[in-house]
């Protein structure tokens, strides 16, 4: 599945004011038509992570789009649930966060996720939205992160520039992965890399393909010794810091470490980088001028 090991965040960094709110971020506007951002993430339970990824997102896409209320939505129902129960943080999910819009009297809706791919996530998103569409006079919906080769192309461009490598590194990158047929974005990105020039890039993810096996034998070929590790994912959540960054065994920095390689493990998730936000908000300015239908 294409879903993220849930583990709760640190207890010492709650509240965060722009997180804990419920409903919609900003006000609606009492105008001609009532207008709407809805940000749709996968969500994480680390709020440290939380704050300067998914919420750096959000308000970046507020913004953009001051005419709208915003409203934001998981789709993870575990993480929604663990939020609430151990945190009593409410987060809405899709169809809440939809739902609450027609109460709210939202007429105009454009509809941002900041997924990865258009995976499992993606599609369980439009799926939840589909029996509302009629409810509202318009309703569109904006690409994620990886859907045209412009996109490839610029998310290697503001990854190299965010990331700083040393002399002699090699950048890793941990992807999530998933069993959806999408989960071929990630050799994509991997070629892009090596494309554009940075042969000195290999991607892999810990639950599709490439594999960390794939890593070790690209990283052999290419005679590296040194390590940037960096998490590809919107988060730098639970997988970011025990299966990327951890101290077991079966981490990858430990295993790139038991390998030979002298290792820098780096948790920033990727909404951290402004690049990266910024062409969220591509995607959101091209779905409201270039509606699909």
């Amino acid at each position: 599945m294409d879903m993220e090991k849930e583990a709760v965040g640190p207890l010492s960094v709650f509240p965060y004011p722009f997180l804990a709110s419920i409903g919609p971020v900003r006000p609606v506007r009492e105008d001609n038509m009532k207008k709407a951002i809805l940000a749709v993430s996968f969500g994480t339970s680390h709020l440290d992570t939380m704050e300067k990824t998914i919420g750096a997102i959000e308000k970046e896409l507020s913004g953009a789009f001051p005419d709208r209320a915003l409203y934001r939505a998981f789709t993870s129902g575990m993480i929604i649930r663990k939020l609430k129960l151990d945190l009593h943080l409410e987060i809405d999910s899709v169809e809440e966060a939809v739902k609450r819009m027609r109460e709210d009297g939202i007429e105009d809706v454009l509809i941002q996720p900041t997924h990865i791919i258009h995976g499992f996530e993606y599609e369980k998103m439009m799926e939840q939205i589909e029996p509302y569409r009629t409810g509202f006079q318009t309703v569109r919906i904006g690409e994620p992160l990886l859907a045209t080769m412009e996109d490839y192309e610029e998310a290697v461009r503001q990854i190299m520039e965010e990331a700083g490598l040393e002399q002699e590194e090699t950048l890793v990158l941990m992807g999530h992965g998933t069993e959806h047929h999408t989960n071929a974005a990630y050799p994509a990105l991997d070629y892009t890399f090596w494309a554009k020039g940075y042969p000195n890039v290999v991607v892999g993810t810990v639950e599709g393909f490439p594999e960390m096996d794939e890593v070790l034998k690209k990283l052999k070929e290419r005679k590296a010794k040194k390590i940037l590790l960096m998490p590809f994912m919107i988060v730098a959540g639970d997988h970011a810091k025990n299966d990327m960054a951890g101290e077991e065994a079966d981490s990858w920095k430990s295993i790139l470490e038991q390998a030979g390689y002298e290792v820098r493990p780096v948790l920033k998730g990727l909404g951290e980088i402004p690049g990266i936000r910024k062409m969220f908000v591509r995607h959101a300015r091209e779905a409201k001028e270039y509606p699909k239908g």
